[in-house]
């Protein structure tokens, strides 16, 4: 059986280099031999469930030895996500619209309006589509950090 680990550090922390205690908890994953998908607010790494339970100790004392005040993990067997996944193709359309809606490239936009458009886009689905981060980022004009500060702040 195969299981995903979700696993966010904190302090979190916006723009720029990711924390270290993130980097290092994502570098003990993949020293287990866990398949890892790494952002700053979040982790996930996937393998067979005796590699990723016998990885959880490594992860966690990674992060902890790297600065982490908090961990947080969450382990699925398979999707699980209550969120319909857009069908392939549709991130552009997604991003075409809010530039609609908001009157101008996403690029363009002030701080407030960026922070906006991320919000539009995840109540659209746009982020429950693979690599949406890096594509996003890159029609605002900002790092992938800035969209996952972004996505984290209080409505």
């Amino acid at each position: 059986m195969e299981l995903k680990a979700e696993f966010t550090t904190e302090p979190f922390h916006g723009e720029g280099e990711p924390p270290e205690h993130a980097v290092r908890a994502r570098d003990a994953a993949a020293e287990a031999g866990l398949t890892v998908d790494f952002g700053p607010l979040g982790t996930t790494a996937r393998g067979d469930a005796e590699t990723v339970l016998d990885a959880l100790p490594s992860i966690a004392r990674a992060a902890l030895d790297g600065g982490a005040t908090r961990l947080t993990f969450q382990l699925s067997t398979g999707r699980t996500s209550s969120r319909p996944e857009p069908p392939p193709q549709t991130l552009a359309r997604l991003i075409q619209d809010v530039e609609g809606q908001l009157g101008g490239r996403l690029s363009e936009l002030d701080r407030p309006g960026k922070q906006r458009a991320v919000r539009l886009l995840e109540e659209r689905g746009a982020f429950a589509m693979r690599k949406a981060v890096v594509t996003i980022a890159e029609a605002l004009g900002v790092t992938r950090f800035t969209v996952y500060n972004y996505l984290n702040r209080d409505g």
